[in-house]
């Protein structure tokens, strides 16, 4: 995300129009790019710090529930965005990752598994939901005009639903 954003800033134009383009099917692209690319660089640092820290707690369930998690979470809040967004509106920024990891990271407090990693995932959910609970609710209730509420919205829905996918017997992959 960085480097692209020194590109974006060196080179002529803008990467942004590769983002998710709501109703155009040449804008279904955006569901893989979309979240690589930011506005500015404010947009950038703000996803910065979460992305890695919430990133960071789903990665340690290993490397293929990291990339299975950011792919749910990249298609379901792609489509998410695409469908309920405003026609032709781009949409950019690695929110709707950041979303879908705070959303794994509280949902996956009731996935079944041995009691002990309920604990320990229910004291890290709470301390997630202390530190990011209003950043996460002002971005899906929209407070902020030009800040999409469908990516934040559909990323965490996303979130919860990778608790559930590919898990058996509770383990993590």
């Amino acid at each position: 995300m960085w480097a692209i954003q020194f590109a974006d800033a060196l080179l002529p134009g803008s990467f942004t129009g590769f983002g998710i383009r709501s109703w155009d099917p040449e804008g279904l692209l955006g569901i893989v790019l979309g979240p690589l690319l930011h506005a500015n660089w404010a947009h950038l640092i703000g996803n910065s710090v979460p992305f890695l820290v919430l990133g960071l707690l789903v990665a340690v369930e290993g490397t293929r529930r990291f990339w299975t998690v950011t792919a749910i979470v990249a298609v379901v809040g792609g489509l998410g965005t695409w469908v309920f967004n405003a026609p032709g509106t781009v949409t950019v920024g690695a929110s709707v990752l950041v979303f879908g990891y705070f959303g794994y990271t509280v949902v996956r407090v009731f996935a079944p598994g041995r009691v002990a990693h309920r604990i320990g995932y229910a004291v890290i959910a709470l301390v997630v939901i202390g530190v990011y609970g209003a950043t996460m609710l002002a971005g899906v209730v929209g407070v902020s005009q030009g800040i999409s509420w469908q990516a934040h919205l559909f990323g965490a829905i996303g979130g919860a639903l990778a608790v559930f996918v590919g898990r058996r017997g509770g383990s993590a992959e």
